[in-house]
């Protein structure tokens, strides 16, 4: 048997609504089937997901265990794939034609590089997109300098997992993932990958990633289960990738810039789950200000300064449900009086076509 270019590793938990077409965005990829293989990796489903698969074999081979969460699944498929790159993507989302002609162009042409990312479309109901989420070009990153990691941290989204490629052989210098990682495991993925070699980031959104009501990762989830899974997930990259990072050369300093946002989500749904001491959220805020923002207005300042004196006098899970509140109830569109601050990230959001 011939061995694949490309490896296609779908990685599924009760997705009977959305695999099929998971699959059927891979098999209409314009890859030759001789240079393809596809693996889906059952993370234990327990509806019909399991049934839907099997009707794709041969072209497709399927593989089932016990439920274990996204890094479990990862390190029992990883080794099962025989390409020289690996595409991977969840069980509810779907690629764009063209997705894996344009990504593995680029790593044929820049051997130096190690994994590949790119836009997405968003969508929340239904199969038109709500929105198109791009960076403003194309990027390349490298976890080499604070610059760097800042670039990434601004980009990271668009690594996660079903707009990430990687080849095989940074994928085999990355595995085991620590498998606590129930979700995230991603992160730990593409941001050891980003250590050992240049990461590119192309503008053209090239996914639509779903969002459903049994997204695992969702944070505003009101399943405390969930929000609980989601947080010990990110405490867990916090207290996991520092170690590796450091045997892959990468110093104190950039480890650091790299972890920050990390760090304020996963505080931040510490203190929504658990509460806290309002100096706690004072300084998950503040620190979160200063990566979210380059540039702001003098009464947006004011404002955020406002915000941060009340988490001084707010315990913890009163203020983030005050927070979220203020959120969904569209109230975010004062900004633009006050004058909209300018995002760090050079990210571009586009209404849906």
């Amino acid at each position: 048997m011939s061995t694949p270019f490309v490896s296609a590793l779908i990685d599924t938990y009760n997705h009977e609504r959305f695999i099929e077409q998971a699959i059927v965005s891979v098999l209409e990829q314009d890859v030759s089937p001789t240079e393809m293989e596809v693996i889906v990796v059952d993370d234990g489903s327990t509806d019909n997901t399991p049934e839907i698969v099997r009707r794709f074999t041969p072209r497709v081979r399927y593989l089932r265990k016990a439920n274990g969460g996204q890094a479990s699944a990862f390190n029992a498929g990883i080794p099962e794939t025989r390409g020289e790159i690996v595409a991977f993507l969840d069980g509810d989302d779907w690629w764009t034609k063209g997705k894996l002609s344009m990504v593995l162009d680029q790593l044929a042409r820049r051997p130096d590089v190690g994994a590949v990312g790119h836009g997405r479309y968003e969508v929340y109901s239904g199969a038109k997109p709500h929105c198109v989420i791009v960076p403003d070009r194309d990027y390349e990153v490298r976890l080499r300098s604070k610059a760097g990691a800042r670039l990434f941290s601004q980009l990271r989204s668009f690594l996660g997992t079903s707009r990430l490629t990687v080849r095989k052989a940074v994928l085999d210098r990355i595995l085991p993932i620590p498998e606590d990682l129930v979700v995230e495991a991603d992160e730990y993925i593409f941001t050891l990958a980003s250590a050992i070699a240049p990461a590119i980031v192309l503008e053209p959104p090239l996914l639509y990633y779903r969002f459903h009501e049994n997204n695992l990762f969702m944070i505003q989830s009101a399943d405390p289960a969930r929000q609980r899974r989601k947080q010990t997930s990110l405490a867990a990259l916090v207290r996991t990738l520092p170690e590796a990072l450091t045997k892959l050369g990468v110093s104190q300093d950039v480890i650091e810039t790299v972890l920050e946002p990390t760090w304020v989500d996963a505080e931040r749904m510490r203190l929504t789950i658990e509460g806290g001491k309002p100096w706690q959220t004072f300084a998950i805020e503040r620190a979160s200000f200063g990566l979210d923002y380059s540039h702001v207005s003098t009464g947006y300042r004011l404002f955020k300064w406002f915000v941060l004196g009340l988490t001084l006098v707010t315990p913890p899970r009163r203020f983030y449900r005050l927070r979220h509140r203020y959120s969904a109830s569209g109230l975010r569109r004062l900004r633009r009086v006050l004058g909209e601050p300018t995002p760090a990230a050079p990210i571009e959001v586009q209404s849906g076509a």
